[in-house]
């Protein structure tokens, strides 16, 4: 007997008794469906286990069903956390994610825009820093008319909605956990000159010195580029000095992380000898020793937030219509990690590293 012919729309429709512009609305997530429709006719597609063709769908809507994510970053942990929200959220839309590396100095930039966009046609692009602060990508997509959403821009932009965390009140809670434990010589890595997140994360760790009556010493604040290696040699600038600091906040994981080799090799014990604080949660941060303390930024549900931003969700769809629609700019809550690597000033080590 011949296989039994897949499901159509027809027949969802037929089944669902409904028209087929109604699953199409369904199916695309568009708003003015009533919830129990909406509710009867997935049921229909559950049992006849109905796939709609991406290339049918594409024509019939004028829409690709493929989001862009372009990125310039040299954290790893950071692009791969929002790549994965990002998938996710995706594929429960039923778009596909594209990711593309872009250098944020390139000369020909608009140019590899354009030539992504032409070639793509994506129903929106999810932009990152220092990407989403680059007037050059915000005017070649503006010039396409494709929607984007800015993550972690440097301000709001009416033009485009955008998602982030607060940077500042997050840099400054977890100086103050420092503070809290003894720790007044306090030393600071800062992340890549380009990205507004070191700015912010600065200024948050300099209102927490001056809210405890503390003097910023410029000799406990060292330039770094949000990578590892620069974390390790920030780290030895600073444990070389007569006075070195006794708690480091580095503005990223991948920092802290070199402190924290940097520190083992110097023979130093952590927390005993050198509390290590860092930012972003990433999977390393919870798998080395000691595990490191840290904020978690929401880098997940950012840019599920992002996705939704551009193709909607089914409770934005399922909205009465006037009801209040969300914020175009949201923030997003943040979460003080506090593990090991983080101890009260003198506090005794349980072990110490050899040197070498």
């Amino acid at each position: 007997m011949p296989p039994p012919k897949p499901a159509t729309i027809i027949d969802v429709a037929r089944e669902a008794g409904v028209s087929i512009k109604t699953v199409s609305r369904v199916l695309n997530q568009e708003p003015g469906v009533h919830s129990d429709t909406r509710e009867a006719v997935l049921k229909v597609v559950a049992d006849l286990k109905y796939r709609p063709k991406q290339s049918a769908r594409s024509l019939a809507g004028g829409r690709s069903f493929l989001i862009g994510l372009l990125y310039y970053d040299p954290s790893a942990a950071f692009v791969g956390g929002v790549q994965q929200g990002a998938t996710l959220r995706c594929r429960e839309a039923g778009y596909h994610l594209v990711v593309e590396s872009l250098h944020n100095d390139a000369p020909d930039l608009p140019m590899q825009v354009d030539r992504m966009v032409s070639a793509l046609r994506p129903d929106g692009m999810i932009l990152t820093p220092p990407l989403c602060d680059n007037p050059q990508v915000l005017a070649a997509l503006q010039e396409s008319q494709t929607p984007c959403v800015l993550i972690s821009p440097a301000a709001d932009d009416p033009e485009h909605p955008s998602v982030r965390m607060d940077d500042v009140h997050a840099a400054e809670e977890i100086t103050n956990l420092l503070i809290s434990l003894g720790h007044t010589r306090i030393a600071i890595i800062k992340g890549a000159k380009d990205q507004v997140a070191s700015k912010r994360r600065y200024q948050g760790y300099a209102a927490a010195l001056k809210a405890h009556k503390i003097a910023l010493d410029k000799d406990l604040v060292v330039q770094g580029d949000f990578t590892f290696d620069t974390g390790v040699d920030a780290a030895y600038q600073l444990l070389s000095r007569r006075q070195r600091p006794t708690a480091v906040f580095a503005s990223n994981d991948e920092m802290a992380l070199g402190v924290l080799a940097a520190a083992q090799r110097l023979g130093l014990a952590v927390p005993g000898d050198l509390s290590i604080a860092g930012f972003d949660d990433t999977p390393a941060a919870a798998r080395v020793w000691p595990p490191l303390t840290t904020v978690r930024q929401p880098m997940d549900d950012m840019a599920r937030a992002a996705v939704e931003l551009l193709v909607g969700s089914p409770r934005d769809a399922e909205a009465a219509e006037g009801e209040e629609s969300k914020s175009r700019h949201r923030v997003l809550p943040h979460e003080l990690v506090v593990r090991d690597s983080t101890a009260a000033l003198g506090a005794k080590s349980t072990a110490r590293p050899k040197k070498g």
